[in-house]
């Protein structure tokens, strides 16, 4: 997938969470995960329903995912495709849970953070900012959810593996597409490859605020280490300054480097 490269800045900087421009020295890891060969051609997807026994039967919905005709199916012991496909993709992004993120792990940080972690706060970031005219605070909290998505399959690309950004983004792309393979297509697996896009290419007012969040979440991180284990990063701050695109971005960045001038003049 080839990066829009409009919507990065002139003076755009890698932060230590990013790609370089180096000549790629990356070894992409191996797609063969036991999820990615297999099919789901009668995929259904069920919802509880209530029957005059007062028992449950699953019924397939098309409006919850748009996979064709209602065809109900018991759930005695076979759940069906759709539960296979949704264990398979949920399994594939246990990775995400435990891949610690390559920059803090560079810099000799003990037990840092996972891709997962850096997601969820991002999401909890989406959450609780403020209103803003125009922006859809659902759409940020489900950009966050994704936007590391194919770090499941490729990892955590950083600058010090010299991978090119479009070199990144395409293996990127390459991923998130077989893990749609393995959630067994339909709209929700659309959706997902939609966000991505949205993120990938900063492309909405929503792209916009979350990848603020990005940078916000990474200095955050970063000035708690800092407190934890009595060391200095400004690599983080200094690859962040001036990158800001909202006013949300800039007002909790601002306040998170008074608090670390405090802190290291303290």
């Amino acid at each position: 997938m080839a990066l829009n490269q409009s919507a990065l800045s002139p003076q755009y900087t890698p932060s230590p969470f990013h790609h370089s421009t180096n000549p790629p020295r990356f070894q992409r890891p191996s797609l063969k995960l036991p999820f990615l060969c297999i099919d789901h051609p009668n995929l259904v997807v069920g919802r509880a329903q209530i029957n005059k026994s007062g028992s449950e039967d699953i019924v397939s919905d098309p409006n919850i995912d748009g996979f064709g005709p209602k065809k109900a199916f018991q759930c005695d012991g076979d759940e069906g495709a759709s539960s296979s496909s949704a264990i398979d993709f949920l399994t594939l992004c246990h990775s995400l849970k435990t891949t610690k993120r390559k920059g803090w792990i560079n810099h000799g940080i003990e037990g840092p953070e996972s891709i997962a972690d850096h997601m969820y706060r991002m999401a909890l970031m989406s959450l609780i900012a403020g209103d803003n005219s125009g922006v859809n605070r659902e759409r940020c909290i489900k950009l966050a959810l994704v936007h590391d998505i194919a770090e499941a399959i490729v990892g955590d690309i950083t600058p010090s593996d010299g991978v090119p950004k479009v070199e990144k983004s395409r293996m990127e792309q390459a991923a998130l597409n077989e893990m749609c393979k393995v959630l067994g297509g339909g709209m929700r697996a659309d959706e997902i490859q939609e966000l991505w896009a949205e993120y990938e290419n900063n492309s909405s007012i929503e792209a916009n605020l979350v990848k603020d969040f990005d940078k916000v979440e990474m200095i955050l991180q970063a000035l708690e280490y800092e407190t934890e284990h009595g060391m200095v990063l400004d690599e983080f701050f200094v690859s962040t300054a001036g990158k800001f695109q909202t006013d949300i971005g800039k007002s909790w960045a601002a306040e998170i480097i008074s608090r670390r001038k405090s802190s290291l003049t303290s």
